[in-house]
Formats: structure tokens, sequence, C-alpha cells
């Protein structure tokens, strides 16, 4: 993979499973399998990503089983070990998704590493976490960053670390707001990232709640290609974040991901192909040249002189002229009677002839 290969991060969405296993193996399990079914239905390349924490050292020993700092006793409550771990990325691997992880911590990477995680996920809060972008670029692994908080400095400097070690980066417009109101999510940001990063993926991870397809709609249309938003499942009575998206949530997600591609098109690189019916539909509405009197062969067609000898009217004949060609210049081949249609054959064309362009005049009108 080069350094500004799409392939990997284009139209992806990342799943973020986080710590909703809730230091459950079971629950962990049924929230693969339940979005890996809705992923196969939509037909989206999609990874489930885990997060990973070295747990007995990424907390300080005097805080060890501090109940008053949430994010201290949630990452104490969700520990799982290596094995269980290894079963939910098999499970990923199972259901056709990608697994990938977000390490908080430098033996956290190494554990990305044993998994053989294709792609390393950076969290806003550790984008310029530099020990920890020194591991992360030491595997020589895609990366997708998260930018929410950072400032431009901090994304330049970010993006520099990696793009100067030669490393595959996707770079995630993020408000770090759980959940994010609509007014809070910022996306001319992706904008932004597209016209200071170019040649890099442009993704949107996002918190909101309200909607599952009108940011979707917005966002493709800006040009992100990576997407990511947290998920879990109603299961046991465990209240859900409202951050949070469920199964049927994230197909409206994938549907309207679908419903964006299929009004986008084709490439924006190049002119599109016209399809015969469009082009046929307008031809329908084209003026022919009529004659205002009676012409003989050998008349000189003048710019001057052409709204006095011709008029343009519909409907257009099958090999007629029209609006659309240029006539000065050219002279009579056949005389042409009052009314009477201006004719491809009516007339002497001088050399070269532009033979696409005379088929399709043979080809069109009624």
């Amino acid at each position: 993979m080069t350094l500004h290969d799409e392939s990997l991060f284009a139209d992806l969405f990342v799943l973020e499973l986080a710590n909703n296993h809730l230091g459950q193996l079971d629950r962990g399990l049924k929230i693969v399998r339940d979005f890996g079914a809705v992923v196969r239905a939509n037909g989206v390349k999609a990874a489930i990503k885990l997060q990973f924490r070295d747990v007995d050292h990424f907390i300080h020993p005097d805080f060890r089983g501090n109940t008053d700092i949430r994010y201290i006793s949630k990452t104490e409550a969700t520990k799982l070990s290596g094995s269980e771990f290894q079963q939910l990325v098999d499970a990923v691997k199972a259901e056709g998704c990608i697994p990938m992880a977000t390490p908080f911590d430098e033996p956290s990477v190494d554990l990305c590493v044993a998994f053989d995680m294709p792609v390393i996920k950076i969290a806003s809060s550790d984008a310029n976490d530099w020990p920890l972008l020194e591991k992360v670029a030491s595997t020589r692994r895609p990366v997708i960053v998260s930018t929410g908080g950072c400032s431009e400095a901090e994304l330049d400097a970010v993006v520099g670390f990696f793009d100067g070690r030669g490393i595959p980066l996707a770079i995630n417009h993020c408000v770090s707001l759980y959940p994010s109101e609509d007014s809070q999510l910022e996306m001319n940001q992706i904008d932004y990232l597209k016209h200071r990063y170019p040649g890099h993926v442009i993704g949107f991870s996002t918190h909101e709640y309200h909607s599952w397809d009108a940011s979707m709609y917005m966002s493709y249309a800006k040009g992100a290609r990576t997407w990511e938003r947290h998920i879990d499942i109603d299961w046991k009575g465990v209240p859900v974040s409202k951050y949070c998206s469920l199964p049927e949530q994230i197909d409206t997600w994938f549907k309207a991901y679908n419903k964006a591609r299929e009004m986008s098109g084709g490439e924006a690189g190049h002119r599109r192909m016209t399809p015969r019916t469009e082009v046929e539909y307008l031809n329908a509405l084209v003026r022919g040249v009529y004659a205002r009197r009676e012409l003989p062969a050998g008349y000189r067609i003048t710019s001057e002189t052409f709204e006095r000898d011709f008029y343009l009217a519909i409907p257009l004949r099958r090999g007629q002229l029209s609006c659309r060609e240029r006539l000065g210049g050219v002279v009579l081949a056949r005389g042409v009677e009052a009314d009477g249609a201006l004719h491809l054959d009516s007339v002497d064309w001088p050399e070269p002839v532009d033979e696409a362009r005379w088929s399709l005049i043979m080809k069109r009108g009624i």
C-alpha cells in the first residue's frame, strides 16, 4: 500500500464497539453477530473496532479501585483477557468484517500486532500522545486518526508525522462531545480537511443521536469516504448511551450511504457518459432549420442572411439540420422549398467531414 492509497480506507465504516461488551464476552459476541448481519445485508465494507488498554498498568496504583472517577472505574469494570479479545477478533472475521482496535497505551499496540489488525485507530484524545504515536508508527500499519479538539498546528504535526514515515493515514473530522447535537457537528470541517490535506481520505466520526441519514448525505456529498459511529445493543435491560447506535439505526445509516452513492453517480474527475435515453429526450426538444422561402441549389448561407431566409421550429426531422449546427458559409447542394426542412444531404459540406456528428444527425429527430 502506498502513502495515499485509498483502497483500504475508502468507503470504510468503522463500528466502534469500544467497551460496550461491559467486560462480558457473551455480550461482546452478540454485538459482533448482530452488527455483522446488518453489514452483510447492506453490502458495505465495515470494521468492528475494539479498545485496548493494559489495565494493570494503565491506572496509577494509588487510584486502582477508585469508583469516583468514571474513566477509571469503567476501565477496570470492562477488562477482558487476551484470550477473550482473541475470540472477539475471530468473531469479527467470521462475520466478514475487518477487525480494528484503538490502543490507548504502548503494550496495547503490541496487542494490535499480535492480533494482526490491518488498521490502527488513534483516538482524538491521543492525537498528540507522541510516545503512543511513535509506537504505532513502528508497526508500519495504516492509521486512522480522529481530530476532535486538535488545533491546526497539532493537526499539521500529526499528519506530517505519519506522512514523513510513509504510513498511510486517513483523517476523521470529529467533534468530541458525547452525544453531539446537530448544531455542534461542524461538518464544513470536512471541506477544510480535504483542502488542507489533499490526497488523504477524509472521514467523519460522529456522536450525534437525532438522525442516521441526514449527516450521511451531507458528509458523502462533501467528500467524506470513511465513517465511524459507536455501536451497542438493547439487551438485558442495560441502558444504551445516546451517542451509541443500535443495529436498526446502523441499517438506516448504511442505506443512506447506498442512496448517497446512487444519487452521486460516477466519478467527479471526468465528464459523465450521457445515456441514450437522455440524449433521445433532449433531441426531441431541439429546433430544426426550415426555409422561409424557396431557395435554389447553389445558395450560400451566411450569418447575415440566415434569419431572413430560415427559421427554427419543432419538430426536428430525421436527418434535419438544427440550431446546434453552425451553417455560415455552406452552400446548398440542392434546392429547398418554402417551409421545407434543411436536411444534411441538402448542403455541400466542406472537408473534412465529422463522421460521428453526421451519424448523430441522421439518427436524431422524428
